[in-house]
């Protein structure tokens, strides 16, 4: 031990590491009881953080190995660069020196970042404001932000750290940032290909060389988690091709010493091209096996495809999961026959203990209630588990509108072999929303409508709707509500009140002044008859009047003559809906059919309005769906009455045939003294609309079910009672590309059409677009 002037025992850090080491034994220090505890050079952290460090407090036996270990308790705190032991007799002095605090991060040459994104980047490693800093933590972050420009393929960027000492032992920190240039695929190669040419294999990537749409896609930006997608695409296109052998030999990525072009080589071995010789059935399948037997696609003489033999597997275990067994093993062994160039499977099934449902657990649901979630369940607590049931549970919560993903997990109840617990994941999306629909045309320019919504009324599950259209011949207000579970068996009620001001448009409609008006209330209940399948009953009161005016149609003229101007009814409403699609607002299989019908059996109207829609969904791929609708409308009059003509269909626009003004085809009325000698649509009691749809996912966009593209071809046209059978031939039709967003709105289309089977006197409107329901 040493001693300083003032008699002080000074132990150093070195003098204790060295203690430690049994090197100088002449620094050991005798055990003594502490009569107090000091400690110096404290600017911002507490002493009672250093106490509550201490091995020890006043009072307790000192010795080395407490000594030693308090240091190491104060440094593992991460506030410290120094610390030192001073023994003044039987007094411990701890003297600190603190590390710097960080008062500021600021970057500068950023362009590629936004700030924030790079300031939460540096924060998920321990350096932000307020925290210790040292340089070790500077060089770790300086390569975190290196990695973040590599991760955007710019192997280039230089970042320099400067370092800015400040008043009470603070420093700010300066990331200065020089980016270069983006690093972009010059050239992709695969080599050992035979069956197909290199460039069909190519374009089976996301990564490319660049095209028209790079900017934007990024496609030629390397990214090693895009190539090892596009090898597991590459992996899966021969395999699913009868190469059951195929393997990914190498993967050689190479960068240009300025690091500004990107060379990718792949090296494959495509081995033999496999056919399935037979497939047999192994182990327990609970003397099922002719109903197994019927879920194979693996099919005998047709060339092994890996995908079949997944779809297999899979509906073994969802079968066995119908009875109750969730953890059912199917395993599909090949064997291999590598001279005559043949494999046969051997489905081996192991059903293991038949569980039930312990308990349902939802999650995600910030907002909706968990009834909500929990009606929808045909799979219940305490009841045998059925994979049947959960599957149609999971989509008909999908179904609500109310979720972007729903998801549901198994897990096993830990020491309860025959339990599991079920937990629903869900996603919300925004409910409530502002509805949009709007058209370009030459003569109305831009027509606009809106409308406030909530699918979801705090939480409940019920429906809440004000539509307002203030435009130029449409105005109205709807009020709507929806209560999908009225009584407890999930009969529904919905209940609208609604004021309509409408003029047919033409384009001499601004001078004139003649309007219809309706106004009204219905209630319609829903009975569910079976899980898909929903009849609808309803009555309500309607009051439509006929106000005339300038260039009032001949058509409305005369009803309003013969039947007077104001006609009152009472609608009686029944229908029907079977609804089967995974989805209501991205459905990408399924089918959705709806019929209703309106009878007008009292009152000055007498007549039956019946309309029905088709919609099919089918799955080409995982991110391909063709898609058809069909809309029908038919309407007749009785009882010696005409059919209304304010009750008429049309046609034309978003939900019928784009690329035609909304409502504009159809019969055309004359109008007495008009400028122009042309007529004004009316619409007819006889309506069609056919539509036919390829979606696919936006380039760049993945398998991102909330935006997509589609393609689509519409046809139709409305008739009127005069209409002969070669007034039917007159289809319109048109073709265009579209964009569907799931947008915080709400979903939203875009269409641009072209109309290919016009006439003349067609109003036209290419684009178009609204923010509402599909089709």
């Amino acid at each position: 031990m040493t001693k300083n002037k003032n008699g002080l025992r000074g132990l150093t850090l070195s003098a204790l590491a060295a203690a430690l080491l049994g090197a100088l034994p002449a620094w050991a220090v005798d055990p003594f009881t502490l009569r107090d505890i000091r400690v110096e050079g404290l600017q911002r952290v507490e002493p009672g953080t250093v106490f509550a460090s201490l091995p020890f407090r006043i009072g307790d036996q000192y010795s080395d190995d407490k000594g030693s270990t308090a240091i190491r308790s104060l440094f593992g705190l991460g506030l410290f660069s120094d610390i030192r032991l001073q023994i003044n007799g039987d007094v411990l002095v701890v003297i600190v020196e603190e590390r710097p605090t960080v008062a500021d991060v600021s970057f500068s040459g950023i362009k590629e970042f936004d700030n924030d994104v790079l300031t939460k980047a540096l924060r998920d490693i321990g350096l932000t404001e307020g925290r210790p800093f040292d340089k070790a933590l500077a060089d770790r972050a300086e390569q975190e932000l290196k990695r973040q420009y590599i991760n955007k393929s710019m192997y280039s960027a230089q970042v320099v750290t400067t370092v800015t000492p400040g008043e009470r032992n603070r420093v700010n920190l300066n990331f200065s940032v020089v980016e270069g240039d983006v690093a972009k695929i010059n050239e992709i190669r695969i080599v050992g290909n035979q069956a197909f040419s290199e460039s069909t294999l190519r374009n089976l990537f996301d990564l490319d060389t660049g095209g028209w749409l790079s900017w934007y896609t990024k496609s030629d930006r390397y990214s090693r988690a895009k190539l090892n997608a596009d090898i597991e695409t590459l992996r899966s296109y021969y395999l699913t091709r009868g190469y059951l052998e195929f393997r990914i030999d190498s993967t050689q990525v190479a960068i240009s010493p300025d690091k500004q072009d990107m060379s990718i080589t792949l090296n494959i071995t495509e081995g033999n091209r496999y056919v399935v010789s037979s497939v047999a059935l192994e182990g327990e399948y609970l003397g099922k096996e002719e109903e197994f037997k019927s879920l194979i696609t693996l099919e005998a003489g047709e060339a092994y495809n890996s995908e079949n033999v997944t779809s297999t597997v899979k509906a073994f275990t969802d079968y066995f999961g119908a009875f109750g067994y969730a953890f059912a093993q199917v395993e599909a062994t090949p064997e291999i026959d590598r001279v005559n160039k043949r494999v046969s499977f051997v489905l081996r099934a192991q059903p293991a203990r038949r569980v039930y449902v312990r308990r349902i657990n939802v999650e995600g649901n910030n907002r909706t209630r968990d009834e909500v979630v929990r009606r929808e369940f045909r799979q219940l607590e305490s009841a045998w588990y059925d994979s049947d049931r959960i599957r149609l549970s999971r989509d008909r919560v999908d179904r609500l509108g109310f979720f972007t993903e729903v998801g549901i997990d198994t897990q096993q109840v830990p020491g309860s072999p025959d339990q599991v617990d079920l937990t629903v994941s869900v996603v919300e999306k925004p409910t409530g929303n502002l509805s949009l629909g709007a058209g370009y045309s030459q003569a109305e320019q831009l027509s606009i409508i809106a409308g406030i919504r909530q699918e979801n009324v705090f939480g409940s599950g019920n429906y809440l709707g004000i539509d307002i259209n203030t435009s130029k011949f449409n105005r109205q207000l709807v009020l709507s509500t929806v209560d999908p579970y009225f009584t407890a068996d999930g009969i529904s009620r919905s209940i609208d009140a609604y004021y309509r001001t409408t003029r047919p448009y033409d384009t001499q409609s601004e001078t004139g002044d003649y309007r219809l008006i309706t106004k009204g209330a219905s209630l319609r209940f829903g009975v569910p008859f079976t899980e898909a399948d929903t009849v609808f009953f309803g009555a309500g009161v309607e009051q439509t009047t006929i106000e005339p005016g300038v260039f009032l149609p001949d058509a409305y003229r005369d009803y309003a003559r013969d039947f007077g101007e104001t006609s009152n009814t009472l609608p009686l409403t029944v229908g029907w809906s079977r609804d089967t699609r995974d989805s209501a607002l991205v459905p990408t299989r399924g089918r959705l059919q709806r019929v209703n019908s309106e009878l007008g059996v009292a009152g000055d109207a007498r007549y039956v309005k019946a309309s029905y829609q088709f919609q099919q969904y089918i799955p080409l791929s995982k991110q391909y769906t063709l898609a058809f609708n069909t809309e029908l409308g038919l309407g007749k009059g009785f009882g010696g009455r005409p059919y209304p003509v304010f009750k008429n269909f049309f046609g034309g626009g978003l939900g019928s045939v784009r690329g035609f003004e909304q409502g504009t085809l159809g019969p055309v009325s004359p109008v007495a003294n008009s400028l122009t000698g042309e007529g004004i649509n009316i619409g007819g009691n006889r309506s069609i609309a056919l539509s036919a749809e390829f979606i696919t996912p936006f380039p760049g966009a993945g398998n991102d079910r909330s935006l997509r593209m589609f393609g689509f071809v519409d046809v139709g046209n409305v008739f009127g009672e005069n209409d002969t059978r070669e007034n039917a031939k007159d289809l319109r039709a048109s073709v265009g590309v579209g964009l569907s967003w799931i947008s915080p709105v709400g979903p939203l289309r875009f269409a641009v059409a072209n109309p290919i089977r016009k006439f003349t006197g067609d109003k036209i409107q290419k684009f178009q677009f609204q923010i509402g329901t599909s089709f």
